[in-house]
């Protein structure tokens, strides 16, 4: 029901601030739905021959094609995994900042201070698993998303909500509790400055390890 987000994986405190960047850029939300968005042959393509080395002659024996077709296969992936990575990646200081002031904003009425950190073309996906209330489409627009998002603040009782930062798929993100209980994650993407995209899982299942 609605958006599909992938699950939030948080057990990366452990690995060394090099790894942990990669893991970032590996995790992201919006590689992970580039992936998500592949046809079935395409992603096979491209994890077989471009994450686990495998020649195109083994690509094209496991799937059943041929080996031009595999490679043809690949290359789409490929391209779509590109056009999701974020280039250049943005600094975690200020990934956290424009995430913490985005939080601050939308918790305090400040329409234009919230409208002032979204990109034109932001998009907002929620995922509530069909179990919990969430946007069943994608938001596009920096002026539906702010409205989106201060509709969502006038729904809780004032001072039922803490928010809590955290790692979310190796990069920052926040935890959001409503009366002590642990309602949704969210995490943004960043470009040139601006939010590009909010992710915002409150699929109890996919919230369970936290």
């Amino acid at each position: 029901v609605g958006p599909w987000l992938p699950e939030p994986v948080a057990d990366t405190e452990a690995l060394s601030p090099h790894t942990h960047a990669e893991l970032a850029d590996d995790l992201s939300f919006a590689l992970l739905l580039a992936l998500d968005r592949l046809s079935p042959a395409e992603r096979a393509a491209f994890l077989l021959h471009d994450v686990f080395d495998a020649p195109f002659s083994e690509v094209a024996e496991t799937l059943e094609k041929s080996e031009a077709a595999c490679r043809q296969l690949a290359a789409r992936a490929r391209k779509a995994v590109k056009d999701a990575r974020p280039a250049p990646a943005t600094p975690a200081g200020e990934h956290e900042r424009l995430l913490t002031a985005c939080a601050v904003a939308a918790t305090s009425g400040d329409l234009a201070g919230l409208k002032a950190l979204l990109a034109e073309h932001v998009v907002t996906l929620s995922d509530g698993g069909g179990v919990k209330a969430a946007a069943l489409n994608p938001i596009f627009g920096a002026d539906k998303t702010a409205r989106f998002l201060f509709g969502i603040d006038r729904k809780f009782k004032p001072g039922s909500r803490t928010l809590q930062p955290m790692q979310i798929n190796g990069a920052p993100g926040i935890a959001i509790y409503v009366d002590g209980e642990l309602d949704s994650l969210a995490t943004i993407a960043v470009e040139h400055g601006r939010i590009a995209a909010l992710y915002i899982v409150r699929n109890p299942e996919k919230l369970a390890a936290f």
